[in-house]
């Protein structure tokens, strides 16, 4: 199986299903130090890059004005960034307008404690596909706190899903977005993906891929692109995630800190889209639950990446070793470009909560599989919270 990443239906495509979505996410021991915020504005409206974070890419061989002049295409391995602490995304502005966007089709090829589950090991039977229902545009409106990621790796530009979460030290202001840490980092063979963003409400209209190619930026990112000035995923993503095979899927899960392409309006992500989903690390049990919702941008064909679409289903197991934490499995015909997308169920309180996102899947499509999110998840979640607390 493989993870759903930019060349299967999932990564770039979110590496939609090919089970091998570890996340490489990082704990708070090894998160280093505060990261500058990626960008500040001059006095003449310009955006410019702090001197600190220009030490820090120089400080790895980096020099900044290189970077944004095209020296980010450079993927020899010494300049690959890999831990958890080198983490780097300064803002290209432009980069991602609507073209770039548009052609940005391919998917990336995913921590629990190990008790919390109760069935480790355990597989239910394949579930029936379920058929990937369009989600009702605008997309502002009834899906408001999901979007596209864009992001750069050595085989060009990928994509995958994610969905606006709430910051505990920000109530109501949070610049959080989860996804799964294939979208983020290619695992123990490569580092860190390059030009990371988010975009809340991608093509807002639903529109088709022939109409975008005339349509304005502001209608195709119409909440504006935020990039990721930090990102961390967990410890076992980034020792073994790989793009076949399933290695590192119980634990593909990421967060992204992002900020405002141009500055903004001075409000965090949470107050422009309107919205932000609670996350559950309670991991329930597979018998607690109902039924959950996956959503995503689905990329690979029969569909192109341009529209939002959502499977709701009731999640079985999937062990892809007994060692390891079981997943969630649901029945999905949603391909590449879907991995990262939120999975929301009805918490404790029956309102909506986030519990997993979507990490592996076959390359023929069908189901849908993501990790369950404990003690590792919200190890990686209260770090980056933690490292913009008080900003």
């Amino acid at each position: 199986m493989r993870p759903i990443r930019p060349t299967l239906a999932a990564a770039s495509f979110a590496v939609v299903l090919a089970l091998t979505a570890t996340a490489c996410g990082s704990s708070e021991d090894n998160a280093g130090d505060k990261p500058t915020t990626a960008t500040s504005e001059s006095t003449d409206g310009k955006i410019t890059i702090p001197d600190e974070l220009k030490d820090r890419l120089k400080a790895r061989g980096i020099d900044i004005d290189k970077w944004r002049n095209g020296e980010w295409k450079n993927w020899d391995k010494d300049k690959w960034l890999r831990e958890a602490q080198d983490y780097v995304n300064p803002i290209i502005e432009g980069l991602w307008d609507p073209d770039r966007m548009r052609e940005a089709e391919k998917p990336p090829e995913q921590p629990i404690d190990q008790d919390i589950s109760g069935d480790e090991g355990v597989t239910d039977p394949t579930p029936d596909p379920v058929n990937a229902l369009a989600v009702t545009a605008p997309y502002r409106t009834s899906a408001p706190q999901a979007g596209k990621v864009f992001f750069d790796g050595p085989d060009g530009s990928m994509v995958c899903s994610a969905t606006v979460v709430k910051d505990p030290a920000h109530p109501g202001k949070s610049n959080m977005v989860w996804t799964a840490g294939h979208c983020v980092h290619a695992g123990k063979k490569g580092g860190w993906y390059r030009n990371i963003a988010f975009v809340p409400s991608y093509n807002d209209s639903a529109k088709s891929s022939a109409a975008l190619e005339n349509t304005p930026k502001e209608e195709v990112a119409p909440h504006g692109v935020w990039w990721g000035d930090w990102a961390q995923t967990s410890d076992q993503w980034i020792n073994q995630g790989a793009k076949t095979g399933g290695q590192g899927a119980p634990f593909d899960f990421a967060v992204i800190h992002v900020t405002p392409e141009k500055g903004g309006t001075g409000k965090s992500l949470e107050e422009t889209v309107g919205s932000a989903l609670p996350v559950d690390f309670q991991a329930p049990a597979v018998p607690e639950i109902d039924s959950m919702t996956a959503t995503g941008y689905p990329a690979a064909p029969p569909f192109d990446g341009e529209k939002m679409f959502q499977c709701p289903d009731k999640p079985g197991r999937l062990s892809v070793k007994t060692n390891e934490p079981t997943m969630y499995r649901i029945g999905c015909t949603m391909t590449g470009g879907s991995s990262g997308g939120g999975w929301v169920a009805n918490g404790k309180d029956g309102k909506p909560v986030l519990v997993s996102n979507t990490s592996i899947g076959p390359v023929s499509a069908g189901w849908l599989a993501g990790p369950r999110l404990g003690t590792e998840a919200k190890a990686v979640y209260d770090a980056v919270s933690k490292k913009f607390d008080g900003r």
